[in-house]
């Protein structure tokens, strides 16, 4: 590979720290995803609700953000290899989108569980 960089643990932490910048930069969608991330975490501290329970919730959100980055990625490869229209093309991004969606989910189905608990718990 040509364009391999050579490895080293601070060199990797800055390329991952430029990756996070060029994500928060340049896509809206994971912007978003952040922000009620954070409100949602917020939210939660003011929620009677267990340690463990809590931190489940909050990890639950973390795939969102993985498969909207890795989705991101597939994205900027499939516009650098063509511009034009291609039915592979097009797949490669809506797989790509279907992760997300996967992720986001999973995140939803984890919070109703969770908190379905406690609302059966108080009758």
């Amino acid at each position: 590979m040509l364009n391999k960089p050579r490895f080293g643990i601070l060199r990797n932490i800055g390329y991952s720290l430029q990756g996070m910048r060029d994500v928060l930069r340049s896509e809206f969608s994971f912007r978003i995803q952040v922000t009620v991330i954070i409100l949602l975490s917020m939210l939660l501290m003011a929620v009677d609700i267990g340690y463990w329970e809590r931190a489940v919730l909050i990890l639950s959100m973390l795939p969102v953000l993985i498969a909207e980055a890795l989705n991101s990625a597939i994205e900027r490869v499939v516009d650098l290899v063509t511009k034009e229209h291609h039915e592979l093309a097009r797949q490669a991004k809506d797989i790509g989108a279907f992760a997300v969606l996967l992720a986001f989910l999973f995140a939803l189905i984890t919070w109703l569980f969770v908190i379905s608990s406690h609302i059966l718990d108080m009758n």
